[in-house]
């Protein structure tokens, strides 16, 4: 077996935006975590937990900005994608803590961005 390794360079995410999310888990843990109402765990696990959410959030954000993008600028839902991006993006950039309360802001926002992602992702209702 060979030490090489090779490089990707895809600084447009093209292979990223083919690649679905695994969506069931992340859902099912930010559904835990928001039920959460007094849990006992350790700061490095909160730790690894909101590492877990960010992460995805992160891959969540970028689904939301390529179906935004795809959008015609008169699609009021696009609007809408940016608002809860820049959310997203200031809540993410919050350093993370070792406490209950940064997990379930990690949480809420993984949740938000599903739900902006879904909205982007439907088909609009025909006009009648």
């Amino acid at each position: 077996m060979s030490d090489t390794h090779v490089v990707l360079y895809d600084p447009f995410g093209l292979i990223e935006a083919e690649l679905p999310l695994d969506r069931a888990p992340y859902e099912a843990l930010v559904t835990a975590v928001l039920a959460w109402t007094d849990p006992h765990l350790e700061p490095r696990d909160y730790e690894q937990i909101a590492l877990q959410l960010t992460g995805h959030a992160r891959a969540v954000a970028a689904d939301v900005r390529r179906h935004a993008a795809a959008l015609p600028k008169s699609d009021g839902r696009g609007a809408l994608a940016e608002v809860v991006l820049r959310e997203a993006d200031g809540g993410l950039s919050v350093p993370l803590k070792g406490t209950a309360q940064c997990v379930q802001n990690r949480a809420r926002l993984a949740r938000a961005l599903y739900t902006r992602l879904d909205r982007l992702i439907e088909p609009l209702p025909a006009a009648t």
